[in-house]
């Protein structure tokens, strides 16, 4: 009795005896008795080459069989991109594969993730379907990055997309905003030389320029806003209040020359500060109110009183002409009779003469000898 056994051209036959590897089996009929101690087992040769319960290296001393096997060993520290007749089929990692040649070219792509960073040799397109073995930082078109393998320092980063393995090194990216940027102080509690207490309000503005100092600095917004806190302190505590509010337009001088002393340190640039506002106590601003209304009342008096002298020497300027110059004086009576004309509906005259006598007796300068 007879076992038939048919091996197709795109299939291969793997005999064993006794459970022992015994050779291949190209295409073509095979009979065993059905009593025998012989299995074949048939693969096919456009899947990976796998035997269920039997390693690999049970089959490497076949001369004839690894002809038409490619054969890959995976490091612990490697990736392997594999692909076949130059399409990516899947990822291999650590262990050993075997793979028909027969109908299909197969290729490979080994990567040492050792070194984090994924390479040129990578075909981006691939990428999406890696998903697990990799990671990816995006550094924005305003900013830099800082680029650490087990917190340490690599290098810089441009703008851009970066593709990094996962393995047995850790990756860190920092990244620092590289636009303008402001600093807010509000409602800064300080006291002046005459022990005057009043709140500041406050703001810078900066940009980093060296982003290694600038990571280096822990909480580095706190503590360029303790710097400005203190040189603020420093100018304000030596001035009185007179003299605060005078000098308010140099706060803002001051505290930036201080601050850009610093900005090596701090690997930043102060492109601009100013004093928002100054907010004083409840009963100082009172007091400043009352001396501020007493300053404008005076101001004012001292106008009425130059507009009264100014309106006075005129008068006595047009009185003193008025006198040396008869026809002058009568021209004015005239001008004032022509008002009053102006506001009179009827005229009624009463005794002799005519009209042009009585008017010209109104008009004339008793005991004047013109």
């Amino acid at each position: 009795m007879f076992t038939k056994v048919i091996v197709k051209n795109d299939e291969r036959g793997l005999l064993f005896k006794k459970g022992s590897y015994v050779k291949h089996l190209q295409p073509g009929t095979y009979r065993n008795l059905s009593f025998s101690d012989e299995t074949i087992i048939v693969q096919n040769v456009t899947k990976p080459f796998a035997v269920p319960n039997k390693e690999l290296h049970l089959f490497v001393q076949d001369t004839q069989l690894i002809e038409e096997l490619t054969i890959v060993d995976v490091q612990d520290y490697e990736y392997v991109l594999h692909y076949e007749d130059g399409k990516f089929v899947s990822m291999l990692t650590a262990g050993m594969y075997a793979f028909w040649n027969v109908m299909k070219k197969h290729t490979f792509v080994r990567v040492d993730i050792r070194n984090p960073e994924m390479g040129a040799e990578v075909d981006l397109a691939v990428v999406p379907r890696l998903h697990g073995y990799y990671q990816t930082f995006e550094v924005a078109s305003y900013e830099s990055a800082l680029l650490f393998y087990n917190h340490v320092l690599q290098r810089e980063l441009r703008p851009g997309k970066y593709y990094f393995w996962k393995g047995p090194v850790s990756v860190l990216v920092k990244t620092t905003d590289l636009r303008q940027q402001q600093l807010d102080m509000t409602g800064q509690e300080i006291m002046t030389e005459d022990k005057v207490t009043l709140r500041l309000n406050f703001v810078c503005q900066y940009k980093v320029v060296n982003p290694i100092k600038a990571l280096e600095i822990k909480s580095f917004e706190e503590q360029v806003y303790i710097v400005l806190q203190l040189i603020l302190r420093e100018y304000v505590g030596t001035l009185k209040l007179d003299d605060l509010l005078k000098m308010k337009q140099e706060i803002a001088n001051f505290v930036l020359s201080r601050l850009n002393e610093q900005s090596d340190h701090y690997g930043v640039q102060f492109l601009s500060a100013g004093l928002k506002d100054i907010v004083l106590p409840g009963d100082i601003k009172d007091i400043l109110n009352t001396v501020l209304l007493a300053e404008k009342k005076a101001q004012a008096n001292i106008i009425t009183r130059r507009e009264e002298t100014a309106s006075t020497r005129s008068l006595l300027n047009t009185a003193k002409l008025m006198d040396e110059n008869v026809t002058l004086y009568r021209l004015k009576e005239l001008e004032f009779l022509e008002k009053i004309c102006e506001k009179i509906g009827t005229i009624s005259l009463t005794g002799g003469g005519n009209l042009l006598e009585q008017l010209n007796s109104l008009l004339s300068v008793k005991g004047v000898d013109k």
